[in-house]
């Protein structure tokens, strides 16, 4: 995704507020105050943020705090809705806000760490008994998923029976994009191989211990000189308020090409 592993951890303490003091925060840091049926307790509908922003023209005469503002409400919707979702689906904390209230220092902060404990704890909730929804960036485990269990990977163009799964939409906009956006594609229900649990457990049942990522890819190779290595190879917490999941990299560098030693 593009996020920064390095930094401050995202850690904090949730502040008890009443609704008018809510309103009067978000007053504050994202130019408008929601009103009262659009807050459950400390989380704000992801709605009253769209049309909020959806208000908002930014033109070069636009004041300079406005323009914060909508940096903040624009982070605070991808926050909520793509990097760290809850399983409602339609609200977004504003504990997040609080670490975008100086939005230059905001980039400071360790938030590939945060998303991947979010998401680490979310999988671990999924096997609870009765749990019938997840948050998390689900996208992380699409990019796996797509990467090694090809019936399940997105089909550019006209449907076919076999899919390449080198045959990656590499027309991105954006220079030095993440890895996730090589499958900057169309991706629907009924392009997608269904009815197939059987394939899919076989495939996971086959699945080798060593296989690794496209190393070769364009996207990685370019970031291979960016990240210091003994950042994302490091066996460490990761952090996201009250949730601590450790970062065991020992365990699957086989993954990138590497020769993995047998774990303490």
């Amino acid at each position: 995704m593009g996020l920064p592993i390095d930094g401050e951890p995202i850690s904090g303490t949730d502040l008890e507020r009443t609704s008018v003091q809510w309103q009067k925060y978000c007053m504050q840091y994202i130019g408008f105050a929601p009103e009262e049926g659009a807050l459950k307790g400390s989380r704000l509908q992801v709605k009253a943020i769209i049309s909020h922003i959806s208000r908002v023209h930014i033109t070069p005469d636009i004041p300079h705090l406005t323009v914060v503002q909508y940096a903040r409400a624009v982070a605070l919707l991808l926050l909520g809705g793509t990097m760290c979702p809850d399983s409602s689906g339609n609200l977004v904390s504003l504990l997040y806000l609080a670490k975008l209230e100086d939005i230059v220092a905001a980039r400071n902060c360790s938030w590939g760490s945060a998303v991947l404990a979010f998401l680490y704890r979310e999988l671990c909730n999924a096997g609870e008994k009765g749990k019938a929804a997840i948050g998390g960036t689900l996208q992380l485990v699409h990019i796996w998923v797509w990467s090694r269990i090809i019936p399940l990977c997105p089909k550019l163009g006209a449907p076919r029976v076999h899919m390449d799964p080198h045959q990656i939409d590499n027309n991105r906009v954006l220079p030095g994009a993440p890895y996730g956006a090589m499958w900057n594609c169309e991706h629907t229900f009924t392009r997608t191989v269904r009815t197939t649990v059987r394939v899919i457990r076989d495939i996971l049942d086959e699945m080798q211990y060593d296989q690794p990522y496209d190393m070769e890819s364009n996207v990685i190779m370019a970031y291979a000189g960016d990240f210091n290595p003994q950042l994302w190879r490091s066996i460490c917490p990761l952090i996201f308020y009250a949730i601590v999941e450790m970062h065991h990299s020992e365990r699957v560098i086989r993954q990138f090409g590497m020769m993995q030693n047998i774990p303490d």
